[in-house]
């Protein structure tokens, strides 16, 4: 798995959202937000705006460049 893959699911699990919602909020399909947090696919960049304006992180907190603000 993935810094970014990791990181979206700890994101998820520590605001205890489903990943259904998430795909919903982020205008995706909840089969590719599953693979994006599986590690199975990388998202382009306005999935990536999308999660990081949705959890309201930097993309280098949701890459794992920096930490997350948890």
């Amino acid at each position: 798995m993935s810094d970014f893959s990791e990181n979206l699911f700890t994101l998820r699990k520590s605001h205890h959202f489903s990943a259904e919602l998430v795909a919903v909020k982020c205008n995706i399909s909840y089969s590719s937000y599953r693979r994006y947090e599986t590690g199975q696919r990388e998202p382009g960049l306005s999935v990536l705006c999308a999660f990081a304006k949705f959890y309201n992180v930097t993309l280098d907190q949701l890459a794992g460049l920096e930490p997350l603000p948890l």
